[in-house]
């Protein structure tokens, strides 16, 4: 059988999604899971290989059984092995899908969120759920990064917020949202795309961040865009604020 599940997941004492000998990994720790419940081997993949200390909400992955497992049925699998997974990894839903289904193809876009608390004094409660940020941010900071985001909206070489050295046919990506609110102290960016470059999010991130400490000029991003270079985008925002919020796929092949 086929199932396509949502999970939920703390990255923080993940070495990231895919699996590694002799770390612990979000599809490590799932495919035992789910070998114990189904008792014969099963096969788990990811939508997307999140790094170590990265977040998700509503993550997607591809759970394949084999002949001889129990037929369990998609709307009983998260209780079902809800006893074999830790405290912080959760299925929280699942449905059957066609052979034919693709778990990375078939995304029709993701959606992350990054959150960053700004305040001189760490909060123990966010501490591995956000970027602690305890430098002053100055009073146009929100406005600043709002003009910035606003320009690297649409369809854009990504390659500056690309990290070094990833092996991608192409790095095109339709960047479909870029919003920075601030609540309380808190500054969160949500992205929407077709599809992410690797540390991507978290490089667009860190170079607003530059934006709004003056370091960049919000009008820098089309130079940055257009350059194509890593070098030329800001620091890399760090993994714990990295929140993978939904997947969305093509309705034609669920």
């Amino acid at each position: 059988m086929r199932y396509l599940a949502t999970i939920t997941y703390v990255g923080t004492d993940f070495c990231g999604f895919q699996v590694q000998p002799n770390v612990r990994t979000v599809q490590g720790t799932l495919t035992e899971a789910c070998t114990a419940l189904f008792g014969s081997p099963c096969q788990v993949q990811g939508c997307s290989r999140t790094d170590s200390g990265v977040h998700a909400v509503a993550s997607r992955v591809l759970i394949e059984t084999d002949e001889t497992a129990p037929a369990i049925p998609p709307e009983r699998l998260a209780l079902a092995i809800a006893p074999y997974l830790p405290w912080d990894l959760s299925l929280m839903e699942a449905v059957a899908v066609s052979p034919t289904f693709h778990i990375r193809h078939d995304v029709q876009k993701k959606q992350y969120v990054y959150l960053l608390r700004n305040a001189p004094v760490r909060d123990p409660l966010s501490m591995f759920r956000m970027w602690q940020f305890p430098y002053t941010m100055p009073d146009d900071a929100l406005e600043r990064m709002q003009k910035a985001a606003s320009l690297l909206v649409g369809v854009h070489d990504f390659a500056s917020f690309m990290a070094a050295g990833s092996p991608v046919p192409h790095t095109m990506r339709h960047l479909m949202l870029l919003e920075v609110q601030k609540e309380q102290g808190v500054y969160r960016f949500t992205l929407e795309a077709d599809g992410f470059l690797y540390n991507m999010v978290r490089i667009i991130v860190g170079t607003l961040v530059d934006v709004a400490m003056h370091r960049l000029e919000p009008e820098d991003m089309v130079r940055i865009l257009e350059a194509k270079d890593r070098k030329e985008a800001g620091e890399t925002a760090p993994p714990e604020g990295l929140y993978l919020e939904k997947v969305i796929y093509q309705k034609e092949a669920l």
